[in-house]
């Protein structure tokens, strides 16, 4: 499998911390035949500086990975990544951080059946997945 581009959507607030953990693992540690590059913003930025940068990183890729933490319901500008996602036809699927479970709620447009615990087989399978439905695929 070629190395799938990944934007990785999270809650900025309160999920940084799992974010640098996930795509360090994702780049390094992972028993998973693949990269993901990281594509996601690394900076709080103006409202519109922001849409267009994500808008583009987001077009960029081959799929968003959305890291469900337990405050995910304050998290608008995940809402706002997984809605431009889909208007690019960039698949989504989701991956609990945190503590977050199946009784945590999820951003608007992320299907549970499409979110997973954080275990590198069940994300590898994910991945391969959004790889056979993406347009970058």
């Amino acid at each position: 499998m070629a190395d799938p581009r990944a934007f990785v959507s999270f809650d900025f607030d309160h999920n940084e911390r799992h974010r640098n953990l996930f795509a360090g693992q994702a780049k390094k540690d992972s028993p998973t035949p693949f990269t993901v590059q990281d594509w996601s913003s690394k900076a709080t930025l103006p409202q519109s500086q922001w849409e267009t940068l994500i808008r583009r990183k987001i077009s960029a890729t081959n799929m968003c990975i959305v890291l469900v933490g337990r405050s995910m319901s304050t998290a608008t500008g995940v809402a706002k990544e997984i809605s431009m996602a889909k208007a690019l036809d960039v698949p989504v699927f989701g991956v609990y951080v945190d503590g977050a479970g199946s009784q945590t709620p999820l951003p608007t447009g992320l299907a549970r059946n499409r979110t997973v615990e954080w275990n590198w087989i069940k994300i590898a399978a994910a991945v391969r997945q959004m790889m056979g439905e993406g347009k970058n695929a």
